[in-house]
């Protein structure tokens, strides 16, 4: 049978309707942006509101000890937002977690897959329009996210800065390239994972340990023993783009009709 794109848009369609109803999982969606977004804008907006302030002075010189005492404040707003871009990235990732752990064992929970494996549709299709639905409303959030980050962290910091703080090229490059990686592994943990548990809420707890990596990195950078920039986070982006192609060869184990009625039904 070959590749259909109709099937692939009619799995999309279908899951995206059923995201749209779940009013919960919208919600949970949008929980983590919110964190996102505020907690750098408070950060931001302590180092705004007292520059001249000398505890601020010890803490850029705890980072660089050649950074100009007088620009401290403004050296630690391109710190935070330099640092906090790792903390973004776990959205990417827990995002797609949270529909494709759904999407996918939410099949095996309603029973619904050997109807849908009944139609013409084949197992590459299913997936491709599943993974779909995950992705897109997935990286929609990250860049409606990034826009808030911007305008937040312009309106901030401009009384210091006298300029736009952001988007820079960090992290534009992060967010339209490194991002989307991340995004696309965090859906392919959620598959496999799915394809073993039947539990939608197992999954994204199993799926959810791929997080904590990320975490501990940036526990390193806000600690100083990491120094993030365009280099570090390219290198890990070249890190995910291997694990992407290594989930996509396991996930070929799944294009089966027979393996997915067995696991999946």
């Amino acid at each position: 049978m070959s590749f259909s794109l109709a099937r692939v848009r009619a799995v999309l369609w279908k899951d995206l309707l059923e995201l749209k109803k779940n009013k919960g999982m919208l919600w949970s969606m949008l929980a983590l942006p919110t964190v996102i977004v505020l907690v750098p804008l408070f950060i931001v907006r302590t180092y705004v509101a007292d520059p001249d302030n000398p505890s601020l002075r010890t803490m850029a010189l705890y980072y660089d000890l050649h950074v100009d005492p007088g620009n401290a404040a403004r050296f630690l707003v391109d710190k935070v937002l330099a640092d906090w871009f790792v903390l973004y990235l776990v959205m990417p990732v827990f995002v797609p977690i949270l529909i494709s752990s759904h999407a996918v064992a939410g099949e095996k929970e309603k029973r619904t897959l050997e109807p849908l494996l009944s139609s013409p549709i084949t197992p590459l299709e299913l997936v491709i329009g599943k993974s779909l639905a995950s992705l897109i409303p997935s990286v929609a959030v990250c860049v409606l996210a990034f826009l808030m980050l911007c305008v937040g962290v312009d309106v901030v910091a401009w009384p210091l800065a006298k300029e736009l703080v952001l988007p820079n090229a960090m992290w534009s490059f992060g967010v339209f390239v490194i991002a989307p990686l991340f995004a696309f592994f965090g859906n392919g943990v959620a598959v496999l994972v799915s394809a073993r548990v039947g539990d939608s809420r197992l999954a994204q707890q199993l799926s959810g340990l791929f997080v904590l990596p990320l975490v501990g990195l940036a526990a390193g950078q806000f600690a100083g023993f990491l120094r993030a920039g365009v280099g570090y986070y390219a290198a890990m982006g070249a890190l995910v783009l291997l694990l992407d192609v290594g989930i996509l060869f396991a996930a070929r184990r799944l294009f089966d009709r027979e393996r997915l009625m067995s696991r999946w039904g």
